[in-house]
């Protein structure tokens, strides 16, 4: 494959007449051009080195490389020893793969030529682009089969399940926790359902590289599940979430604002799966539409959500369900009522609290609650009323979560 690879870079550059250069989305080396009537200084430095210096990668993303799906014109830098060049985003289906770079001469003022160019090489650069995906280790054909397999271990497939418990990555190692990361703001949003996926593989899997609890990954149209060996501590579980960030925002070319790992009950057997993987994607759900729950989330600390997920009416949330709630719905047009009282609830009743939260007076709360309490003939912090409203405002919420 590199052979490959190296032999469409020479002759994209033969066609152009130009110095290229190829690279992975960390600017690391992967293939260049043997011609060049000129190569400045960050060239030559970055052909011997094999890595982009972290100035000369600062300038390039100062530019909308990273986000680009189209060619961009990076200008000379004369402090970094750097003439203009043209970055080449490689994409597949919309997944991230590479960048080629094709260097500017040094008497030329623009790059008006290379963008003219470009067009007649389109077929090598697809083709180049195809390569670099097929060489990337999520995409192997082993490692498809692999996490297939585990996914379907996670739906309770009782010939993935006693597969996957054979791995000799497995064995032994118990007890274990299933991990369901989430992209809150983007799950369920991709175009191409491929390329998520793709995305969402390659990012659980470079975001896991060198943490030892994490055993093994996989991703789906929606998100990722990686296995992790239990553990008291939440250190590897937060390095993971900081990575796979960066990854999904890299190998996307978008803003990830928010990331959630949901986190499951530890298991001792591994035909208990399905079960961990079940609790995982609740508690990622549950964080995505409830944002005090945080970011590392366990199974156990999303409390009623669980129930949610086990009594999901075939039609999905009816607001009718509650006679009190759909009072107080139908009356709080400004929403000045729902959300104090899911506030109260949440504070264990402190209208000090709730007061500070929403930076108002507590007499502000108080004429609230007496006018939720006109309206609904009952005190709402109440024993059965209370438990009535506030599962209500919370399956309003598991009502919007995402999708997975």
């Amino acid at each position: 494959m590199q052979q490959d690879v190296e032999q469409i870079v020479e002759r994209v550059a033969l066609k152009l007449g130009r110095g290229l250069s190829l690279e992975d989305l960390d600017g690391v080396l992967l293939a260049y051009s043997s011609n060049q009537s000129h190569a400045d200084r960050v060239r030559v430095n970055f052909l011997l080195s094999k890595r982009v210096p972290s100035d000369v990668s600062a300038w390039q993303l100062s530019h909308g490389i990273a986000t680009a799906v189209r060619p961009v014109v990076v200008p000379a830098n004369d402090e970094l020893g750097m003439l203009g060049r043209v970055c080449v985003p490689l994409l597949v289906r919309g997944f991230r793969v590479g960048y080629l770079w094709v260097q500017q001469d040094l008497e030329e003022q623009s790059a008006t030529a290379i963008l003219a160019e470009l067009p007649g090489v389109r077929d090598e650069l697809d083709l180049l682009a195809g390569l670099l995906l097929d060489s990337n280790t999520a995409e192997s054909e082993f490692r498809r089969r692999r996490e297939q397999e585990f996914l379907a271990a996670c739906g309770g497939e009782s010939n993935a399940v006693a597969a996957v418990a054979g791995w000799k990555e497995i064995q032994g190692r118990g007890p274990w926790q299933v991990v369901t990361i989430l992209d809150a703001d983007g799950a369920g949003s991709a175009v191409d359902p491929l390329a998520a996926t793709l995305t969402h593989r390659s990012a659980a899997l470079q975001s896991t590289i060198g943490v030892d609890a994490a055993l093994f990954s996989a991703g789906t149209e929606t998100h990722s599940v990686v296995l992790f060996r239990e553990s008291g501590g939440r250190a590897d579980h937060a390095q993971v979430l900081v990575h796979y960030q960066l990854e999904l925002a890299k190998r996307a070319g978008r803003k990830v604002d928010r990331v959630i790992l949901g986190i499951s009950e530890p298991i001792q057997v591994i035909r208990q799966l399905a079960g961990a993987y079940r609790q995982s994607k609740v508690a990622a759900q549950a964080a995505a539409v409830d944002l005090p729950l945080g970011e590392l989330v366990d199974s156990r600390s999303v409390g009623v959500y669980q129930l949610f997920d086990r009594l999901q009416a075939p039609g999905g949330w009816d607001d009718t369900g509650s006679v009190h709630f759909r009072a107080l719905e139908d009356h709080d047009r400004n929403g000045e009522l729902l959300p104090v009282l899911e506030l109260l609830y949440d504070n264990d009743g402190s209208v000090q609290d709730v007061a500070a939260k929403l930076h108002l007076h507590r007499s502000s709360i108080y004429n609230r609650l007496g006018k939720i309490r006109q309206l609904i003939g009952v005190d709402p912090l109440g024993g059965a009323i209370r438990l009535e409203l506030h599962a209500a405002l919370k399956a309003r919420r598991w009502a919007g979560r995402p999708r997975i």
